[in-house]
């Protein structure tokens, strides 16, 4: 699992941290999940200066670290990764579970879509159907004239 989603959820635990954020509590399911969650990571690594920024950037009341924090926070989190084998293996249990509770790990970011379970998409009698679609024209191509109507004679 991609220590980006280790970022945020420890952000999100850092911002419900700061007294007065309400809006930034997570959903009270997963609070418990997302507290071990940020106790496991600021224990692991402690005064790390992309923690220590992070913290900063929460108290500022930013809603979500900078680029630049986030890829120095998860440099941390993959080095210390590489480095400790039962802080992996916690990381990616709590991770995993973290996961589940937030229905089914699926995510997306930008202008992306994401879905847990199944999609079926169906178009009948000359229609279309898409879980997204952009500007659709049904008929002949432009250009192309349509036929001679049978119903004419």
């Amino acid at each position: 699992m991609g220590m980006e989603v280790a970022v945020g959820y420890v952000f999100a635990w850092l911002m419900s941290r700061v007294a007065g954020r309400a809006e930034a509590r997570v959903e009270e399911a997963l609070d418990a999940g997302v507290h071990r969650l940020g106790e496991l990571i600021t224990g692991k690594l402690g005064t790390d200066p992309a923690l220590e920024r992070a913290v900063e950037e929460a108290e500022a009341g930013l809603g979500e670290p900078s680029e630049r924090t986030r890829r120095r926070l998860t440099d941390s989190l993959e080095d210390a990764v590489e480095r400790d084998p039962a802080f992996a293996t916690a990381l990616e249990r709590l991770l995993r579970q973290l996961q589940a509770r937030a229905g089914g790990g699926v995510s997306a970011s930008g202008d992306g879509q994401a879905i847990a379970g199944d999609v079926h998409i169906t178009a009948e009698s000359g229609s279309a159907a898409a879980l997204r679609m952009g500007d659709v024209t049904l008929g002949p191509a432009p250009g192309n004239p349509p036929g001679p109507d049978p119903s004419r004679g």
